[in-house]
C-alpha cells in the first residue's frame, strides 16, 4: 500500500491504494463517491469515464498510482446544478437520459471532444464516441445534445 495525492473536481485528495487498484475503485470506494460507474471492467463500455487533466480517460483500467499528483474531474465536477456545463443542459433539453447508467460515458466523452475540438464535425463526433455502448438505443438524442451543446459553446454558453 502508497499513498497517492491527485485533485478530484478541484479538491485534493489522497488514498491509501495498491498501487495497480484502478483510480474508479479509489473514486468509489475510498471517496465514497456515485460516479463514475462500473460497466464492464475492461474499458470497453465506457461507463467509468473520467477526465484526466482534461482529457476522457476510462478509470477502470486506470491504476491510481499513474495519477500522482494529476487533476481528476468527473461527472459532477463538470458543472453545477446552478452553473451546469452546456451539455448537461442540452442532455436534458433533448431528453437524453434513459435508465442513465451509461450517460456518465458519453457525456464525459462528449465534454471533452468539445474542449478539445469546438469545430468537431459530425464524422469527428461518431469517432470520439465509438467504442460506447448505450443498450437503451438513446445515440441520436446523445448526437443531437453534443450539437446542441457545440452551438451554445460557439455562442459562448459556459458552465
Amino acid at each position: 500500500m502508497a499513498k497517492y495525492g491527485f485533485t478530484v473536481n478541484g479538491k485534493k485528495v489522497s488514498v491509501d491504494a495498491d498501487p495497480a487498484m484502478p483510480l474508479l475503485y479509489a473514486l468509489r470506494d475510498d471517496l465514497k463517491m456515485d460516479n463514475p460507474k462500473f460497466g464492464c471492467g475492461l474499458a470497453q463500455c465506457g461507463a467509468c469515464t473520467v477526465h484526466l487533466n482534461g482529457g476522457a480517460t476510462r478509470s477502470c483500467v486506470l491504476p491510481v498510482s499513474a495519477i500522482q499528483g494529476q487533476n481528476v474531474t468527473t461527472i459532477t465536477g463538470l458543472g453545477t446544478e446552478a452553473r451546469p456545463h452546456p451539455l448537461q443542459t442540452a442532455y436534458i433539453e433533448e431528453q437524453v437520459p434513459q435508465c442513465g447508467y451509461c450517460i456518465n460515458g458519453w457525456m464525459m466523452t462528449g465534454a471533452a471532444l468539445l474542449e478539445q475540438n469546438p469545430n468537431a464535425s459530425d464524422a469527428e463526433i461518431r469517432e470520439a464516441l465509438s467504442g460506447l455502448k448505450c443498450r437503451c438505443g438513446t445515440h441520436l438524442a446523445i448526437l443531437r445534445a453534443i450539437k446542441r451543446a457545440q452551438a451554445a459553446m460557439k455562442q459562448g454558453v459556459s458552465a
